[in-house]
């Protein structure tokens, strides 16, 4: 058996997620490191496509089919299924992304097995027999690094942490059937409702443009989303501008949002709190548009445009126009 595991998550058209290239590659260059075996799981009504996908990243998929994962609240029936294949008397560790479902497999996972969790990871790096985690604390404020007492335990990564990059060689795919009932409790999925959005998710775009409470309501979100057009990019939000409802939850970037590490982030009427920081302090270029020159986020952006967001927005908006015209 592996004695690292990567957790691989389904979307609702059977791929692979995208959160799951990235714990791929971030617990392959660890395992590489430390001389360890990596495999990843893929539980599934069917594995096929999302197994294919991850053996890109791994040199060994197993692709379990359970048919009770279509119908019902994935994240109890594939953790119990994943804990029937894991072994009790080996070092063995889980990774999983850090969203919704990872966090909830990650949660039943420790609960069936008694396994310790190390959430939201950062980084990693091998020392005496298992990983030592670098995590982010107190809304980002401060990073610790923590490790397991015992042999096995489960580390949740976060989003955009680490860059999705497939492995040197394909790996294989081996199928593995189910054995025995579930028997722990399940949800039955009886709707499902798809977000109507912009075909890109914004942890995707390479270029987002982010609104705050400076932008005054939802008629000012209307700039954010003609500039970011223009830029061909993605709208992103604070949490201020999210529960004032000028804009879907959807879009919020922060502690209590999203997570992105897009080329270009462009803040408009956003103070730069920790909240907010923790969310988009990994993209690669950070411009930002603020009255206040002591505002938090000019510490740590990469260039501060001092003035009103509703002067300096279409001033910009007219030139991206005209180079485009």
């Amino acid at each position: 058996m592996a004695g690292l595991w990567v957790l691989g998550e389904v979307t609702a058209d059977g791929t692979l997620a995208r959160i799951s290239t990235e714990v791929a590659t971030f617990a392959r260059t660890l395992a590489e490191a430390a001389g360890q075996e990596v495999a990843g799981i893929v539980v599934a009504a069917d594995p096929t496509a999302a197994a294919t996908e991850l053996a890109t990243y791994l040199p060994r998929v197993l692709a379990l089919s359970e048919p009770a994962a279509a119908e019902r609240a994935w994240s109890m029936v594939a953790a119990e299924r994943i804990a029937g294949i894991l072994e009790p008397d080996t070092q063995e560790f889980m990774f999983a992304g850090a969203g919704p479902d990872g966090r909830d497999l990650a949660g039943a996972l420790s609960a069936m097995l008694g396994w310790g969790v190390l959430a939201n990871a950062l980084g990693a790096t091998w020392t005496d027999g298992g990983p030592v985690v670098e995590m982010s604390v107190f809304g980002g404020k401060l990073k610790t690094t923590s490790r397991f007492t015992g042999p096995k335990g489960i580390v949740t990564v976060r989003p955009n942490v680490v860059t999705a990059a497939p492995a040197a060689k394909h790996g294989e795919v081996e199928v593995v059937q189910a054995t025995g009932d579930l028997r722990q409790p399940v949800v039955r999925t009886v709707e499902r409702v798809v977000e109507a959005g912009a075909a890109l998710p914004i942890e995707e775009a390479k270029i987002i443009v982010a609104g705050g409470r400076g932008v005054g309501g939802p008629d000012g979100f209307k700039l954010i989303e003609e500039i970011a057009e223009a830029l061909g990019g993605a709208v992103g939000a604070t949490r201020a501008a999210v529960d004032s409802g000028w804009i879907p939850y959807g879009q919020q970037i922060g502690q209590t949002g999203k997570i992105v590490k897009p080329q270009l982030y462009l803040a408009l009427g956003i103070s730069g709190a920790i909240q907010h920081k923790v969310g988009m302090q990994t993209a690669e270029t950070i411009v930002a548009v603020n009255r206040d020159p002591d505002a938090p986020i000019a510490d740590f952006a990469d260039l501060v445009v001092i003035g009103d967001l509703f002067a300096v927005g279409p001033a910009l908006l007219a030139e991206l126009r005209a180079r485009s015209g």
